[in-house]
């Protein structure tokens, strides 16, 4: 009986671990989510200081002297923190990481939540995060189009493939 128990206890654990927000609940706390990103965009310097959480695509990623800048272009989030596979965007932010990490990895395309304090601009161009958290989500693998039939008797060198008849 106790086995059971700890078994669907531990089983429970799992389940609500993977399906828990992006950010950690003692960073998420400390957002202030009345900042929209069209407001931190409109006048980032208003909102120097307070933590934020926003996400979006990468659209690049370059490590400096002092840690990792990534451009991001902005996605609305979903209930667990998750970008939205969509075409709007509010623009875009750059996220500035303080230690280096591989550009591969961070690489243009792929999904990003981020948690941070607002810091102004960068380059006087788009609005600047510090980050304190970071959730770089998995790539997800694309269904094709059109399924890709293997036909054993089919030979791409004669003419009948080649040409159609």
């Amino acid at each position: 009986m106790i086995n059971i128990l700890s078994l669907l206890i531990v089983g429970a654990a799992l389940l609500l671990q993977g399906c828990s927000y992006a950010i950690s609940s003692d960073v998420a706390r400390t957002a202030d989510r009345s900042i929209t990103f069209d407001k931190f965009q409109a006048e980032p310097s208003s909102h120097k200081g307070k933590t934020v959480i926003f996400g979006g695509l990468i659209v690049q990623s370059r490590n400096v002297k002092t840690g990792m800048l990534i451009e991001i272009d902005q996605k609305e989030l979903d209930y667990w923190g998750k970008p939205r596979r969509t075409v709007r965007s509010g623009g875009r932010f750059i996220v500035f990481q303080p230690r280096h990490l591989d550009v591969l990895v961070y690489a243009p395309g792929r999904e990003i939540t981020v948690a941070g304090e607002v810091a102004g601009t960068e380059e006087a161009t788009y609005p600047l995060i510090n980050a304190r958290e970071i959730k770089l989500w998995p790539r997800e693998k694309t269904a094709r189009e059109h399924p890709t039939f293997l036909d054993p008797l089919n030979d791409p060198g004669t003419p009948q493939s080649k040409y159609g008849y």
